[in-house]
């Protein structure tokens, strides 16, 4: 949404190609060189940024009332996606996990179970990556909503 009305209303203004992939590399740069940041928190960053050159880029061509309805239909939206929705984030931990013996074909309730004991977590789903059998331990991930976490959790 904050793509097309920026692309939408910047139409009438006359932006020299450097300009275009200069923004596109701002957007490229923050995205790829920035690992520590939740794609939720990005993609806040994304829009704060799309707004503020909306803003800024608007000329005479483009009304104040038209500004208004297009910040208002940008974060209205995100205050529909994120409250009225409620949509959810999900989180992935990695694990090492040395029972090696439920990491079979058909254990797969015991597993859940054992992680959820040992975690504390309602975990939604998991995933084994690998099985080192020199070690006798299994990389696990393991997806849990935000909100099913404990608030003494740290991440």
């Amino acid at each position: 949404m904050a793509i097309f009305l920026l692309c939408f209303l910047l139409a009438n203004v006359k932006m020299e190609l450097g300009f275009a992939l200069g923004l596109f590399a701002v957007f490229s740069i923050i995205r790829y060189r920035t690992d520590s940041i939740p794609i939720k928190e990005m993609t806040y960053l994304f829009v704060i940024i799309a707004v503020s050159v909306i803003n800024a880029l608007a000329n005479k061509k483009i009304s104040y009332v038209e500004l208004l309805t297009t910040n208002l239909l940008i974060v209205g939206g995100l205050y529909i996606l994120e409250k009225i929705l409620n949509l959810r984030q999900e989180l992935s931990y990695r694990i090492v996990y040395e029972k090696i013996e439920n990491v079979q074909k058909g254990r797969e309730e015991e597993l859940m179970a054992d992680l959820k004991a040992r975690t504390g977590i309602d975990i939604k789903r998991f995933e084994v990556r690998r099985i080192d059998f020199l070690r006798d331990v299994a990389i696990i991930y393991i997806y849990f909503d935000i909100n099913g976490r404990k608030k003494t959790d740290i991440r």
